[in-house]
């Protein structure tokens, strides 16, 4: 779902375009993503089954995600599907008990047969450059510092804030506190699942909101995340859904209480106030985004009340100004500079008008229990 979400803030640089057709299809084993065939369904595009795409010839592959991209034929555009491509993590969920630490720059996920796979591989920042020289150099004329085009989209949201507000009913002078977790049993809802009732009870004048990574809804189904929280959606919890909405929610809130996940990084890199909730700490990549972020905001204590912290998260005015330039080398080209990776791939001459990061959608948080 994270895959999807992300190729949906880049099919608009050029399906508007009357020359291109644009197909969308879903790799056959992640039906064990469950709602991810009904998301792009949803989305009201050309849908191939999986079993006739592998056996044609395509113009342009886009993809944010290594699965199965050896199975399709064409050129092939990868992007991240998070923020970064080296990946936060030290060890891969998948790894076990490896012997050594995985990014999404390794030779195994990149090549085939000694191919590589991609014709373009975007990167968001100029340091991944030399971790792609380091972990795969023969891939290094594939690559391609495009930027993040999720930051350039929440960047370009700012002006709108007061509009993401309203429309999840915040009052003029209520604070808005979200909670922001990735999946896994290291993340915030994995280790602290009664957090969101917490703040609830020692903010009974602010709303709360919870941004869950799209991996949680998909394993774990959307009936039984809203079990668990039932008690706190009875009582005005905002859950915001995982096909969209969590980048208004941040750009909305006064106070993000996150984990290592990416969600957290992209809201300090808009200047939301960040307490970071809990981390992995002996998984976490030195140097990397969600160390970043880890060094430079606040621990949670939970031995303290929450309104200090929450004053103390508001006073931490740099840490903007250390995420966003991690995050991206190319704040705001970065649709720019894909639009113009994929025409030439396409062989086509990029339309002569110029584009630019559009704004997010207003969030809406789910209604049901």
């Amino acid at each position: 779902m994270a895959a999807a979400t992300r190729l949906f803030d880049v099919v608009p640089l050029l399906e508007t375009d009357f020359r291109v057709q644009l197909t969308f299809t879903v790799p056959h084993t992640t039906d064990t993503w469950h709602g991810l065939d009904d998301y792009v369904h949803g989305q009201g595009g050309l849908f191939l089954p999986w079993a006739q795409a592998i056996h044609h010839q395509w113009d342009l592959i886009l993809t944010a995600s290594h699965r199965h991209i050896t199975e399709l034929h064409g050129p092939l555009l990868i992007l991240s599907h998070g923020a970064g491509v080296l990946m936060s993590r030290r060890y891969s969920r998948k790894a076990g008990t490896a012997d050594r630490p995985t990014t999404g720059l390794d030779r195994e996920l990149l090549t085939y047969r000694g191919r590589v796979v991609p014709e373009v591989i975007a990167l968001a920042h100029g340091d991944e450059l030399r971790a792609l020289e380091e972990l795969c150099p023969e891939a290094l004329p594939k690559a391609l510092v495009a930027g993040d085009i999720c930051l350039d989209r929440m960047l370009a949201s700012l002006p709108y804030r007061r509009h993401y507000r309203n429309a999840l009913g915040l009052a003029d002078g209520q604070a808005l506190v979200t909670l922001s977790s990735t999946w896994s049993p290291e993340s915030l809802f994995g280790r602290m699942p009664g957090l969101a009732r917490k703040v609830m009870d020692e903010f009974p004048g602010h709303k709360v909101a919870f941004v869950l990574h799209p991996q949680a809804w998909a394993v774990h189904g959307a009936r039984q995340i809203k079990s668990w929280l039932s008690d706190c959606l009875r009582n005005g919890l905002l859950l915001i859904p995982p096909e969209e909405g969590w980048r208004a929610t941040m750009i909305a809130s006064d106070w993000v209480l996150g984990d290592h996940g990416s969600t957290t990084t992209y809201a300090a890199a808009v200047g939301c106030p960040v307490t970071m909730a809990t981390c992995p700490g002996a998984n976490i990549r030195p140097g990397s985004l969600a160390d970043i972020v880890r060094r430079h905001a606040p621990r949670l204590r939970g031995d303290q009340p929450l309104g200090p912290q929450m004053h103390r998260a508001r006073s931490q005015a740099n840490l903007r100004h250390l995420v966003s330039p991690a995050v991206s080398s190319r704040p705001g080209r970065t649709a720019t500079i894909l639009r113009s990776a994929m025409y030439h791939l396409l062989n086509l001459p990029a339309p002569a008008c110029g584009i630019t990061a559009t704004s997010v959608p207003l969030p809406r948080p789910c209604k049901d229990l």
